[in-house]
């Protein structure tokens, strides 16, 4: 399998990166790693992991699953991690010179799937600071923009607001930020962006921009993507007040401390 991008980044998706906080790149991963990913999520879901989540209400249609940290106990994901472009595409579009990984998660709506994903910023969840922080958001079907992520063109550059937990919508406790606005009974007020996804695509993401999805339309494919975290030059350890959801370990850092550890490998790009 190709480890390269399978096409150069421009400095016009770099930019559009940068303005709107969120960007698609169109046939930049080799369709071999995709086929390579489908096995492994079907290994993930024949051996789920203990953060593993079934979202869907017993009785409803479809599937909302989520796992996270497969590459610390499935090889296919660790191959990734360490093999794949998806470390490059994120080099490329932070503009950084050093890259470490920071988790994986899986995501599966299965066709008619209902629940949405809720609004949400990343980076309040993470014990991370800086702004060279993205998600590289690789779909494994075709993906529709009414089945897609959505973003708000721009809120990148908003301050953090307080997670509430996917599962019943509780607030953290303790973290001291604010509370989201109500966006989705207020979405005329706000620039939403999205886009048609295929494999061999993939959406890349900063970690502040506010985002959420709908369920799965779709009633030929369902909905699965991996999400992969990257981390580049001014990314630092930080872990702030109340509840973090990640790191779900103690890598051994103290605040300010550059990420490098084993539970947040730095990525060779040469």
């Amino acid at each position: 399998m190709i480890r390269e991008p399978l096409r150069e980044v421009s400095e016009v998706e770099c930019q559009a990166y940068n303005n709107d906080g969120a960007v698609r790149l169109e046939g930049v991963i080799d369709l071999d790693w995709v086929t390579f990913l489908q096995g492994a999520f079907d290994l993930a879901l024949s051996q789920p992991g203990p953060l593993s989540e079934e979202h869907t209400p017993e009785g409803n249609i479809g599937r909302f699953f989520t796992d996270l940290d497969m590459w610390q106990r499935l090889e296919p994901f660790k191959k990734f991690v360490f093999e794949s472009p998806a470390a490059k595409i994120a080099s490329y579009v932070m503009e950084s010179t050093r890259i470490n990984f920071f988790y994986d998660q899986m995501f599966i709506k299965n066709q008619k799937t209902e629940e949405r994903t809720p609004w949400h910023q990343d980076q309040p969840y993470w014990a991370v600071t800086g702004e060279h922080v993205c998600s590289v958001w690789v779909p494994l079907d075709p993906i529709t923009k009414e089945s897609s992520l959505t973003f708000i063109k721009g809120s990148h550059k908003w301050p953090a607001h307080n997670p509430h937990h996917f599962g019943d919508d509780t607030p953290y406790e303790g973290t001291g930020l604010p509370e989201l606005p109500d966006i989705e009974n207020n979405l005329g007020k706000y620039e939403i962006i999205s886009w048609d996804v295929n494999p061999g695509d993939c959406l890349v993401f900063q970690g502040m921009i506010v985002h959420g999805a709908h369920g799965n339309s779709s009633s030929e494919f369902p909905r699965r993507a991996l999400a992969s975290r990257w981390c580049g030059d001014d990314a630092r350890f930080f872990r702030g007040p109340g509840e973090v959801a990640i790191p779900t370990t103690d890598p051994g850092l103290n605040n300010s401390d550059q990420l490098d550890s084993d539970l947040f490998p730095r990525i060779d790009l040469n």
